[in-house]
């Protein structure tokens, strides 16, 4: 999949983004990635803290990155568990937030959930992205409650339609 413009209009910096499969060789990127997100600052800081997306997490599930063609710059990326069906991961870059990154991520992760025959994903929003996946089209089904010391928070679950 690839897109050279935001659905907004605004060409991403860095030229065209294309989302292709993750690979070990991508996993200290992811981690970084992860580790460096401004939507987990404050409280929600030690849930990444330590978080490492591995190279065998990254043989173990559909793990996809959006990448700048002209650098090879990770963007952002998702892991998609199947069975069942539920986004384990989406973190998109903080400078990339609002380059219409996240969107093109959704729609390979619907391609990719419609060809494996899934009907619907679910998805375990960290509360500030909530939002985020609604704009996309999932539907609020509840709420998964805090799980001390893991998760220290309520989360909204979701379902994200995949057709």
């Amino acid at each position: 999949m690839r897109s050279s413009v935001t659905p907004t209009g605004r060409r991403a910096s860095g030229g065209p983004v294309r989302v292709r499969r993750a690979t070990a060789r991508d996993a200290r990127r992811l981690t970084r990635l992860v580790r460096s997100s401004r939507a987990y600052e404050g409280p929600y800081a030690p849930m990444v803290a330590g978080y490492r997306v591995g190279p065998d997490y990254i043989e173990a599930h559909e793990v996809f990155v959006a990448v700048q063609e002209a650098t090879d710059r990770v963007l952002g990326f998702y892991a998609l568990i199947l069975d069942p069906p539920e986004l384990d991961l989406l973190f998109v870059a903080n400078d990339a937030q609002g380059t219409g990154t996240g969107r093109l991520l959704i729609g390979q992760l619907r391609a990719e959930a419609e060809a494996r025959g899934l009907s619907g994903v679910r998805v375990v929003s960290h509360p500030p992205a909530e939002g985020f996946y609604l704009t996309m089209g999932a539907e609020r089904t509840g709420t998964v409650r805090a799980a001390p010391p893991a998760v220290m928070w309520d989360r909204p679950e979701l379902l994200l339609p995949v057709a």
